[in-house]
């Protein structure tokens, strides 16, 4: 009896370039594996735009303060589920808690994320809201009073000495959550790079493109953010928040440009024996996805709309529309990157004479649906944490005990 070959195994087989092992038809790693840096990168980069304000006393971004700590909760809460998904059982992720393997890279996220998020996160925004907790709880009925005064632990000094201590505390705490953001996003780079058995992933440049790529995609979230949300409100967009911000994201985006040059020069010029294959990669399986996608529209065009953003010419309102087209090109840019990397690194064989293909399920735990499921939460929990927790500080009128 001659066995039946699955349908989609037959399809993946007819996409195949050249000669592969047996067991490389499969990828592995799959579009969760992609959605998960992208997600501690948007974390990583919206904090970094956030301590410019606290750390680095940028006045004009003070108006995406607030929103850039919400908006790194948000996704830094949802962060940690591609990998959980991926696992399969999720109670198993409790074992490096329980048995940490301290020399391991990936084991150690949950140390980081646990680090980042209640160390650094949580701490930064409750100092920060302390007082208007107090005072919403204050001016608010149930049950809305009793969540602000629970989310205030129950604090009720709202005096001149109280709230100065909360500033040197969101102070102190950013400084510490700069080189935390660092490494939270860095070592999921270094665990690329360090894989020395993958010439697409083996680069000591990595995490520092991985980091770069973090900031530009989170400043650009928060600047569309900031847009949406403020134009949702009604209210007047903060023309030097913006120019400020967009000035950031400009540098941003030319230093990761730099970066992703330098390392593919560097690649070049080194000429291992895997450079036909990786050429062969990105002209034939990574054209689009590298070339149009991440290059093209995900990095030049951008660049090439802030610098027409920035001419005397360009009155507010089409520079508003430049902004906000620029900041949605970055994100596809940066999602284009990781695919890239993630997937692309998958797509050739051990052997360097063949090429894989990648087929993406529709539905399942690693499907396209949980991706966008994924991707779709975070704002879900962004709205809910803005109705609850505004951006306008609380009245600084004194306010009575009730």
């Amino acid at each position: 009896m001659i066995a039946q070959v699955p349908p989609n195994l037959t399809e993946l087989l007819g996409q195949v370039i050249g000669y592969i092992y047996p067991n490389e038809i499969e990828i592995h790693w799959s579009i969760l594996i992609v959605v998960y840096p992208y997600l501690t990168g948007l974390v990583a980069g919206a904090f970094i735009l956030a301590s410019l304000v606290k750390v680095f006393n940028v006045k004009e971004v003070q108006p995406t303060y607030r929103l850039a700590l919400l908006t790194a909760l948000s996704f830094l809460l949802v962060a940690p589920f591609p990998l959980l998904l991926h696992l399969g059982h999720m109670e198993r992720s409790f074992e490096i808690f329980l048995a940490p393997h301290l020399s391991s890279a990936m084991a150690m996220f949950g140390f980081v994320y646990a680090w980042y998020l209640m160390g650094i996160l949580l701490l930064e925004i409750w100092f920060e809201y302390r007082r208007d907790l107090v005072v919403w709880g204050r001016e608010h009925k149930p049950p809305l009073r009793w969540v602000y005064r629970a989310l205030s632990l129950f604090s009720n000094d709202i005096s001149e000495q109280a709230v100065a201590f909360d500033r040197k505390a969101v102070r102190t705490i950013t400084i510490v959550g700069i080189p935390s953001a660092f490494l939270l996003h860095g070592y999921v780079g270094f665990i690329f790079g360090s894989i020395k058995a993958n010439p697409w992933w083996s680069s000591v440049l990595m995490p520092i493109v991985f980091l770069m790529s973090a900031i530009v995609s989170g400043i650009a979230l928060v600047l569309f953010l900031y847009m949406v949300i403020t134009s949702l409100r009604n209210e007047p967009l903060d023309m030097k928040c913006l120019d400020k911000v967009a000035s950031y994201l400009f540098y941003a985006v030319v230093v990761d440009f730099s970066l992703e040059a330098l390392d593919f020069i560097h690649r070049l010029y080194q000429s291992e024996e895997s450079v036909k294959i990786l050429a062969q990669l990105i002209s034939v399986k990574l054209f689009m996805n590298l070339v149009i996608l991440q290059v093209l529209l995900g990095m030049l065009v951008p660049l090439a709309v802030l610098v027409a953003a920035r001419t005397r010419r360009v009155n507010p309102d089409l520079r508003k529309l430049l902004y906000f087209t620029a900041a949605l090109l970055i994100q596809l840019g940066i999602f284009s990157t990781r695919w890239n990397v993630v997937i692309g690194g998958q797509l050739f064989s051990k052997s360097f004479r063949g090429l894989m293909a990648y087929k993406m399920e529709m539905t399942g735990l690693e499907g396209l649906v949980t991706a966008l499921g994924l991707l779709l939460a975070p704002f879900l929990i962004l709205f809910v944490l803005v109705r609850l927790l505004p951006a306008k500080r609380a009245e600084e009128a004194p306010i009575h005990p009730a």
